[in-house]
């Protein structure tokens, strides 16, 4: 049991991980900021000059019945920039360079050696041999009757 840990914590992944958390952690407050500071102002403005924003009240003059539709396309807005820039900072590199290292590390496929000419001849007889025994019927009854005139002469 062990044994299995200390294999899973010299791997890497662990370090890996806890690099991915950290980095992680500080990219989304960056991607907060932004969207908090840049796209909610825009989104707000597309809500009209008297609204909090973009959305609407589900009781008018209750601020607790505010459904805030910006919220979620400034949550959505979140998302795609964060996953856009893990997968092109960290996913698609890390690809390239797994392929780099599998085709590098893969061993050359063994060449087939050819076949020597006396087997490839008796293959091309064995061949032969077979296609003449489906046509054998015709020819063992030809024969035959060939044998049997030389045979009344």
């Amino acid at each position: 049991m062990l044994k299995g840990f200390k294999d899973f914590i010299l791997r890497g992944n662990v370090i890996e991980l806890s690099i991915a958390v950290v980095v992680g952690t500080a990219f989304t407050a960056l991607v907060s900021a932004f969207t908090t500071n840049i796209v909610n102002p825009i989104i707000a403005a597309a809500g009209g000059v008297q609204t909090e924003g973009l959305g609407f009240a589900i009781w008018p003059g209750n601020s607790k019945t505010f459904v805030n539709i910006g919220g979620v396309i400034t949550a959505f807005v979140t998302f795609l920039i964060t996953a856009a820039v893990v997968y092109f900072i960290f996913v698609a590199p890390m690809n390239k360079i797994n392929s780099l290292v599998k085709s590098r590390l893969a061993t050359a496929e063994p060449e087939e050696e050819p076949i020597p000419a006396d087997t490839a001849l008796l293959a091309e007889i064995r061949d032969l041999l077979t296609q003449l025994a489906g046509t054998d019927s015709e020819l063992t009854t030809a024969g035959s009757s060939a044998k049997e005139s030389e045979g009344s002469r």
